[in-house]
């Protein structure tokens, strides 16, 4: 019971909902300075400030992507915004309404998970919502040219907003070690609003529309940053999950070509839990069933034209819409209705991932790149029906529906991680315990190498002698029942949530700053509990981040299954 309860409390931790988060959200408790101004190309921007940091919250990027803009690239804002009072909770977009099939559940997880934070919806929602947030340490100016971190959150490109997400414990630090920076978050269109694909789309040059978003507002730090005490030319992009995805995608984007006017968007790269996924194009049959299901739920499907129906229907119909597709937490999992997709016919996102990978048509910056030890636990709950072998092989190849040899495929990768699952399951190194249905340990292992833990690897190797690389792997919550350290539990320690003391919080805090200042994890020191972290490329070592210590980690486990992953990654196309 100790360790559901701490599930469900580093649940309720990571996504910042609490009350008591809310109530300190503005930097460690109420005491308040005069409200920062800074005067930018688009306005006057005005903030709030306490002891530690200085906050402006909610300062538009874009135009509002609403009537006609619905569905569309976003639009740079035109004109002066005259002032803007920087405060309060930003709109998020329209989120996705995440309802996990409850019935298939295991009885032991709802109550800490499905009941959680993690599964309810943000409640102040809406279309007109591409804003950003910028903090800084108290007393910076526009002379200070601080580094500039520019956080992505992750959601499975259906859920996520910058309300629950607060740079303060990690400027803080970053005082403490000599290194300040500037930190920055922005809203971006999810779920079908961001990511819906289709042959429609395509034909309108509208697809992708969240990496768009997410990539003007890179646009906008180069144009503005430098108001609010940021040098432009020092900008680290970091997400996690689909954030980490989209970081990825950066590097890919324009051929990898990553210039604005006389500079970069970025100089390096941080992913947590996300980096190459290949996928078919935006016109593949499943993308465009999805578009198809949405224009059906919409009301559209006789309209003449059904991308202007989409636009024109009102707002709560087109989100009812957009959540009648299968969502991450149902049973389709990972298998996602929304994420980014190729489209051959635009220079911005044309072709799949790996592609562009080892083409070598991406951004040669720096990167940090890493996983949680059991990244596919929270991803196959809800498929407790799966208890043979052949039902697995079968789900999976349910999952590639463009590849005529999907099946032989996904029993070659099946067979790569035997039925003992004491030895390939996850939970990682629990034996037999765990396995909570008969392919429980089997399916979360083999979700988690695909999406996330061996695609890291295989990411590695196509830029090694490229560019200088970190990567780790994180088990602090080993031991914990069912989930192990599962996807999306780090966030609970790169955002200090459980104070600034604690091991894991000291150690990725300590080199994310260092690595924004120098582009080096190790440049500001590293003093106890910090280990030298070698990169990637020296011995393919990882550092193995615990919850009372650091050490190194050869990268060789599950070797089998990587080879057979790397040798045919264009086969597991979504």
């Amino acid at each position: 019971m100790y360790l559901i309860f701490l599930l469900a409390l580093t649940i309720a931790f990571i996504t910042n909902a609490s009350p008591i988060a809310r109530r300190h959200a503005d930097h460690g408790g109420f005491q308040k300075r005069a409200a920062p101004t800074v005067d930018t190309a688009s306005g006057t921007i005005i903030g709030s400030s306490d002891l530690v940091v200085e906050s402006f919250r909610g300062i538009p990027y874009a135009q509002p992507p609403v009537g006609d803009l619905r569905l569309r690239p976003p639009q740079p804002v035109v004109g002066s915004l005259g002032v803007v009072n920087a405060v309060g909770i930003p709109r998020a977009c329209p989120q996705f309404n995440i309802i996990p099939d409850v019935n298939q559940l295991l009885s032991e997880v709802i109550d800490t998970v499905w009941e959680s934070p993690l599964f309810q919806t943000v409640t102040n929602q809406g279309e007109d919502c591409l804003t950003l947030d910028v903090q800084r340490p108290a007393g910076t100016n526009a002379n200070s040219s601080l580094p500039v971190l520019v956080w992505i959150f992750g959601g499975g490109f259906e859920v996520g907003a910058t309300e629950m997400y607060n740079g303060a414990s990690l400027l803080k630090r970053s005082v403490e070690l000599g290194g300040p920076f500037v930190y920055v978050q922005m809203n971006y269109r999810v779920s079908g609003f961001g990511f819906l694909a289709g042959k429609e789309l395509q034909q309108d040059g509208s697809t992708n529309l969240g990496l768009r978003d997410q990539r003007l507002a890179l646009e906008w730090v180069q144009d503005n940053i430098a108001a609010f005490g940021g040098d432009p030319s020092k900008v680290t992009i970091w997400g996690e999950s689909a954030g980490a995805i989209s970081v990825f995608d950066h590097t890919i984007i324009n051929g990898g070509d990553n210039s604005y006017r006389n500079g970069t968007l970025f100089r390096g790269a941080i992913m947590d839990s996300g980096s190459t996924i290949p996928a078919d194009p935006v016109t593949a049959p499943q993308a465009q069933a999805i578009y198809d299901q949405v224009v059906d739920a919409a009301g559209c499907s006789s309209a003449a034209d059904t991308l202007a129906c989409l636009r024109n229907v009102d707002y709560e119909t087109f989100l009812g819409a957009t959540n009648s597709v299968p969502g991450i937490f149902s049973y389709r999992s990972v298998d996602l209705s929304y994420l980014p997709r190729p489209d051959p016919a635009d220079n911005f996102f044309p072709i799949s991932p790996e592609v562009a990978l080892r083409n070598g048509a991406y951004a040669k910056v720096p990167v940090i790149v890493g996983d949680q030890e059991d990244e596919g636990t929270l991803f196959s709950l809800t498929q407790a029906n799966i208890t043979t072998n052949e039902q697995l092989v079968q789900y999976l190849t349910s999952y590639f529906p463009s590849n005529p040899n999907a099946e032989q495929l996904v029993r070659g990768l099946v067979a790569t991680y035997p039925e003992d699952i004491g030895v390939s399951g996850s939970p990682f190194r629990t034996g037999m315990l765990n396995n909570v249905y008969p392919q429980f340990k089997r399916l979360a292992a083999i979700l988690g190498d695909v999406v996330f833990t061996l695609t890291r690897r295989s990411y590695l190797h196509d830029i090694a002698g490229q560019v200088p690389a970190w990567s780790y792997l994180s088990s602090y919550f080993y031991g914990t029942a069912i989930l192990g350290t599962f996807h999306g539990s780090d966030l609970i320690y790169s955002f200090g949530l459980l104070g600034p003391a604690a091991v894991p919080t000291v150690s990725v805090q300590s080199y994310y700053i260092s690595f924004v200042n120098k582009l080096d994890p190790n440049a500001l020191g590293t003093d106890s509990p910090l280990v030298e972290w070698p990169q990637w490329t020296e011995q393919k070592q990882l550092l193995n981040l615990q919850i009372a210590s650091n050490e190194l980690l050869s990268d060789d486990f599950r070797e089998d299954s990587f080879e057979y992953l790397r040798e045919n990654a264009s086969g597991f196309r979504v």
